[in-house]
């Protein structure tokens, strides 16, 4: 019995060799996603630009984030020519800018110097202007129309000082201060010279035959003249010219407190060491000379308020620290 043979397949064509069987590839386990990195931005390339005359960098829109920015030349030229021409421009630029600052500047000022000095806008107005301290002497509407010729006048260029030197020429007016009210107004402060002593006048052609009374502040200045003394106001006797007597007399009167000032009827002196007053109710009072008037005036409040006193008509404080009664 001969050995057995191997049987080739029945499909196989005779003569060929037979194909190795296939078999299906084994599964293999999936593997966990990987997340892809975000795209970036391409990096820049350079290239020439012959707009500019040398390497202009560049970059290209795409991918996730774009760049929308602008496109920036080198700062360094790469040529000399480059470089004297980029100087040029800067230079040009920079005068540029300088004359337009300048120009800037110059119509800046001009504009704020027209709205303050010359426009409108803060032009002084009479009716905003305040006088105060009129007092019983001063007439305001004098006041008012010495600054009513300052009026469209603008405040930043009104002249205070003069506009108030003008003010002191008005009659009866002693001192005066003159400040801007913004917008549009003033505040003109007074000192009126208010009289404190009637002076009987000399009969002359002014008088027209009928002497009146000068109204007297306490420096002397005639601030009103009337026909007959008025109430509350002692009628003075001085010799005429006679300047220090007149000033001493006026010093008294100065001094006096309210309530003994009111009680004075007249006062006369020869000299300026023999002022004498008379008071409204029949009393005479010596008082001698100027010089401590605070002490007589103490001695003459004791005296009239003493019951030893009553009846006297005569008190003399010439000399305070021994005062006479009659």
């Amino acid at each position: 019995m001969s050995p057995s043979r191997p049987t080739a397949p029945r499909d196989a064509a005779p003569g060929r060799p037979t194909a190795p069987r296939r078999t299906a590839p084994r599964a293999t386990p999936a593997k966990p996603a990987v997340p892809s990195k975000p795209a970036t931005a391409p990096a820049p390339t350079q290239h020439d630009d012959p707009a500019f005359g040398r390497a202009v960098t560049t970059y290209s829109a795409g991918g996730a984030r774009k760049y929308a920015g602008p496109v920036a030349p080198p700062v360094v030229s790469t040529s000399s020519v480059a470089r004297f021409a980029e100087r040029s421009r800067a230079r040009r630029n920079l005068a540029r800018r300088q004359v337009l600052l300048a120009v800037g500047s110059v119509l800046a000022v001009g504009s704020l110097g027209w709205l303050l000095l010359i426009s409108p806008v803060l032009a002084l107005e009479p009716a905003e202007v305040v006088v105060e301290g009129a007092g019983t002497v001063v007439a305001v509407d004098q006041v008012l129309a010495v600054v009513d010729a300052h009026a469209s006048t603008p405040l930043p260029r009104l002249d205070t000082v003069r506009l108030r030197d003008e003010v002191l020429e008005v009659p009866g007016v002693r001192e005066a201060r003159v400040t801007r009210s913004w917008p549009h107004g003033l505040v003109v402060v007074l000192v009126a010279r208010e009289p404190v002593a009637a002076v009987p006048e000399q009969s002359s052609a002014a008088t027209h035959g009928a002497p009146g009374f000068a109204l007297l502040d306490m420096d002397g200045v005639q601030v009103g003249r009337v026909d007959a003394a008025p109430d509350g106001l002692p009628v003075v006797d001085v010799p005429v010219g006679d300047k220090r007597t007149l000033t001493a007399v006026l010093s008294v009167l100065q001094r006096l407190p309210a309530d003994l000032l009111a009680q004075v009827g007249g006062v006369s002196a020869r000299t300026q060491d023999t002022v004498t007053m008379s008071l409204r109710d029949g009393v005479r009072v010596d008082w001698g000379s100027a010089s401590e008037t605070p002490l007589k005036i103490a001695v003459l409040s004791a005296l009239r308020a003493s019951p030893a006193a009553a009846g006297a008509t005569v008190i003399d404080v010439s000399a305070p620290r021994l005062p006479i009664t009659k």
